[in-house]
């Protein structure tokens, strides 16, 4: 199953902190508004900085997305399978989602599922 782009979201206390941290590492910003997010590229690897809006760290995927560069904008128009189809997926082989945010047959939505540890994976799609 296609799932888009990997990153991490991470919850941080600091999103001034952390940014310089990442530059540090030669992650460059990418996208956000700075204030409450920030999404920081280095070569193929992509980190979302995100000061108080989650709990805990995040495995991320992006439907539609490929390419680091697509988080900065819209990407192609090319078929990729929708957040609809991948929570109808993962129902069938019998995962909970803890969170299925998704209105209407296309455009933008989330679901979030546990690994068996509790880490959440959540599956964000923009488009």
């Amino acid at each position: 199953m296609e799932l888009g782009l990997f990153s991490m979201s991470l919850a941080v206390s600091d999103l001034e902190a952390s940014s310089a941290f990442y530059a540090k590492l030669g992650f460059e910003e990418m996208a956000g508004d700075g204030e409450h997010y920030l999404i920081m590229v280095n070569n193929g690897s992509v980190v979302g900085l995100f000061q108080d809006m989650f709990e805990r760290n995040i495995l991320t995927f992006n439907p539609g997305w490929r390419r680091p560069e697509d988080a900065a904008g819209d990407p192609p128009e090319d078929a990729f399978l929708d957040v609809r189809e991948i929570a109808a997926r993962l129902e069938s082989e019998g995962l909970e989602l803890t969170t299925k945010s998704i209105a209407g047959e296309s455009g933008p939505g989330h679901i979030v599922v546990l690994d068996p540890d509790g880490n959440p994976v959540l599956i964000d799609q923009h488009r």
